[in-house]
């Protein structure tokens, strides 16, 4: 029986997830990624529902387990920096039971290492070329290649879609705010705690994990950008748009200067009517970004990546599997981007009225008798969303550990 070959353009979340999958499954699989390294850093993120079950059955729970960030408190202050209402971590961040949150760059550190396939790093696809029999591949070293399948896996500006689908202004939607995150000085004094500070039209937040020496600072804001500014332009908006606020925001915005992990970005979702283009395919924030916002972007990209590996590798023709992929996969997805604009618009306050009104109710709840479980409650739509889909048993995957020798357990590349 030949071997099928796969390309997987992106090494994010997505990407990883589904060439670790696809290679136990037996296809020879090539990763390539536009950044020169695996990429670091990056906001905590939370594992929730499904994609619990996705990187247990990889066996890597336990050791993200052990990866947790540990914040155990988070508080809304406002501009004096007086502590309006406060509340368990778990609490705050919307997690349950079993929920984990960690570090983006530490879960891509663990997939990575767990990868035995090729990875390519400073390397993009710069033109394909489809036929009945496969895709040619021209790459931005020089390079070429010939796969019988290539996805697209790199993120919400993804090079891959352009190509095969056409131009990004007919999948992504912008949602009316922007996103900058980056690490700056604990000059706080954090203890896993989060801090967040809320005026008319912008967010601002401070937190510090178990596993930083620093603090990581993030904005949210109204308003949307045209075109894609410069760094320079990027921090100069964000300057301008928080030039007037207190608590602690002047400190944070000093370090934007000298971030080297700076994150800026129109929040957005992708949506497509269809996640496939003959022999090429969309995983995660490619097809189908949720946004920041929605508090589920690495879950549902675990799930995805699973999901289109299961099934290449149970048809025998890749439109039936792109098929059966979007018919497991659409119910999921929509639950999950329906959480980002409401979720936003709780973020990110329009008015004085409704940010004085929200501070006012929070100072409330948060002096009543069993108020994080008042809290808890509120959240209850991210885990319906995060359940939203029913994984198939271990078969496949036990198929796929067979196919590469293993036991279920990992391979490291090193």
């Amino acid at each position: 029986m030949t071997e099928r070959s796969v390309l997987v353009s992106g090494a994010g979340v997505a990407g990883l997830t589904l060439a670790y999958w696809l290679r136990r499954h037996g296809w020879a699989t090539t990763v390539v990624e536009r950044a020169a390294a695996p990429r670091t850093g990056g906001y905590k993120i939370d594992i929730r529902g499904a994609a619990l079950d996705v990187v247990d059955r990889m066996g890597l729970l336990p050791q993200l387990k052990e990866l947790t960030t540990d914040v155990r408190a988070g508080a809304i202050v406002d501009g004096c920096g007086r502590r309006v209402a406060s509340m368990g971590g778990d609490t705050f961040g919307g997690r349950q039971g079993p929920d984990t949150e960690i570090r983006r760059g530490d879960l891509l550190r663990v997939l990575t290492d767990a990868l035995d396939v090729d990875c390519r790093y400073g390397e993009a696809i710069a033109t394909l070329t489809q036929d009945d029999e496969g895709v040619d591949v021209t790459f931005s070293s020089g390079r070429t290649g010939r796969y019988d399948v290539v996805v697209g896996a790199d993120g919400l500006h993804s090079a891959t879609r352009r190509l095969a689908f056409g131009p990004e202004e007919r999948y992504v939607r912008p949602m009316g705010y922007q996103i900058c995150v980056y690490r700056v000085p604990d000059t706080l004094g954090l203890d896993r705690e989060e801090l967040t500070y809320v005026a008319p039209g912008r967010t601002a937040l401070a937190y510090r994990t178990a596993q930083d020496s620093g603090a990581t600072a993030m904005f949210l804001f109204e308003g949307g950008s045209t075109g894609r500014p410069s760094v320079e332009e990027q921090r100069r908006l964000l300057a301008e748009t928080y030039a007037d606020d207190g608590w602690q925001v002047p400190a944070l915005l000093a370090a934007a200067a000298d971030a080297p992990d700076f994150y800026f970005d129109t929040m957005a979702q992708v949506h497509a009517d269809r996640w496939s283009a003959g022999r090429v395919a969309l995983v995660g924030d490619a097809g189908y970004a949720a946004s920041p916002a929605s508090g589920q972007g690495t879950s549902v990209a675990l799930v995805g990546g699973y999901v289109l590996a299961q099934e290449l590798a149970a048809a025998a023709d890749h439109r039936a599997a792109f098929d059966r992929y979007e018919r497991r996969m659409r119910p999921f997805v929509e639950a999950n981007q329906k959480l980002g604009p409401a979720n936003v618009r709780r973020m990110v306050l329009h008015s004085d009225r409704q940010v004085r009104m929200s501070m006012r109710m929070l100072g409330l709840l948060g002096r009543l008798p069993g108020h994080d479980r008042l809290f808890a409650a509120a959240v209850a739509s991210i885990h319906r969303a995060a359940t939203a889909i029913t994984l198939d048993g271990d078969a496949t995957a036990a198929a796929g550990a067979r196919v590469s020798g293993g036991d279920g357990g990992t391979r490291s590349r090193r």
